[in-house]
């Protein structure tokens, strides 16, 4: 990789910067817009240290396809530096479409379309600006690249994704449970049949790569505080859009507006280019302006909701693991409509209950393949004597309901 400029990142020390497309892509306002949208959304709120952007994780998962690709043509795996350069580019954009709070408002600015579905609307956009240059990234994107391995370093079970987001997140919140061997896995990285592979020596590594991947799901991504913000959130954009309804007047950006006054729907969103326009022109600072300007507005239910956010007085949050009683829901609401004064409409914003679940490894969805010394290939769970499938696949779900204290 030819470099001339050099970025000082605090997970992997110096990363270089290739002059020309790569670049190219890096200053584009579509990337540059990802350095004001927090990696983690919510959860500084529970670890302070957690104000790391989309930016700089893109980053870093550009840093390791550049180490992965370089293992694997090191292993006589023929990648053109055409093919390469469209890897860098895809894993740099491939976050492009997220929103403010990064998944936290993804079903509710816009209905039905994933931040997936919005990077390859903007890629597609880039790539006519750039006439065609990124034909060969946009095919790796959708899988439709003949060189197949290159998509699953995309996205993947064992994706440079991952492997930089684990690491990343780990770092800047402290929980050393995440702290994977980014750099012992890369090594073991082959491919065999167009399937990106793991050497049988980096099994351990991938079993703690797994169980890392678990641990930081409960710990930081599902973080029950965490949670109860961005439920808290949610309620807050539906109570705007209510109000917008109504007719009342709402003082929040141009681009943030036009989500709330308008029910944004795929259709909508992919055949009109005025909502793609309006996302682009959305991030974090958009939401933090609105939640302090919403606290003092006249709505007695938005103003609590917006000041509750800015100053971290959060719902109580209750988990168990068998869903929530209606009448305690029901319960809940008629306390505020007696105590509060409001209506039991106005009442079900300040209450949000659903449940959570996760598993941490799918194989109908994506193996991870362990390549042994004979040739032979086993998918890990059969692999390891560690981890056994049940355990892997186990969806864990657990039931939530949070409230105004």
């Amino acid at each position: 990789m030819n470099s001339r400029k050099i970025i000082n990142d605090p997970v992997f020390g110096f990363i270089n910067i290739p002059d020309g497309f790569i670049y190219e892509i890096i200053c584009h306002p579509y990337l540059q817009r990802l350095s004001r949208i927090k990696q983690l959304g919510f959860a500084s709120l529970v670890y302070p240290g957690a104000q790391h952007s989309r930016f700089h994780h893109s980053l870093g998962a550009m840093y390791l396809m550049n180490e992965a690709i370089t293992q694997l043509r090191s292993k006589g795996h023929d990648i053109t530096d055409e093919e390469a350069e469209a890897a860098l580019a895809c894993i740099l954009l491939h976050d492009v479409g997220h929103g403010p709070f990064s998944h936290v408002l993804e079903d509710t600015l816009v209905k039905g379309v994933s931040h997936e579905q919005i990077s390859l609307m903007l890629m597609n956009r880039i790539n006519a600006e750039l006439k065609g240059k990124l034909d060969t990234t946009i095919a790796i994107f959708k899988n439709e690249y003949p060189k197949k391995f290159l998509h699953q370093l995309v996205s993947g079970q064992l994706d440079m994704d991952r492997l930089d987001y684990l690491r990343r997140d780990s770092f800047f919140t402290g929980v050393t449970e995440g702290n994977i061997g980014s750099a012992r896995i890369i090594k073991m990285l082959n491919v065999k049949d167009d399937r990106l592979v793991v050497e049988a020596k980096g099994i351990y590594s991938t079993e703690n790569f797994l169980m890392a991947r678990r641990l930081m799901y409960w710990q930081v991504y599902l973080h029950k505080t965490t949670v109860t913000a961005e439920k808290m959130l949610i309620n807050t954009f539906n109570r705007a859009a209510f109000l917008a309804k109504q007719g009342v007047e709402l003082q929040v950006s141009p681009a943030l507006l036009y989500f709330i006054n308008s029910e944004i729907d795929n259709s909508i969103f992919i055949n009109n280019p005025e909502a793609l326009d309006n996302f682009i022109d959305l991030d974090d600072n958009d939401v933090w302006c609105a939640l302090k300007i919403g606290s003092y507005h006249q709505d007695k239910v938005l103003s609590t909701l917006s000041r509750g956010l800015v100053n971290r007085q959060l719902f109580k949050i209750e988990v168990k693991s068998e869903p929530f009683e209606e009448s305690i829901l029901n319960e809940k609401i008629q306390y505020y409509v007696k105590h509060l004064g409001i209506t039991a409409q106005e009442a079900n914003f300040l209450i949000s209950s659903d449940e959570i679940s996760t598993n941490m490894y799918n194989e109908a969805d994506d193996s991870i393949d362990i390549l042994f010394k004979n040739g032979e290939t086993k998918d890990i769970a059969e692999a390891s004597d560690m981890l056994n499938i049940e355990l892997l696949s186990k969806r864990v779900k657990k039931y939530y309901f949070c409230y105004l204290r």
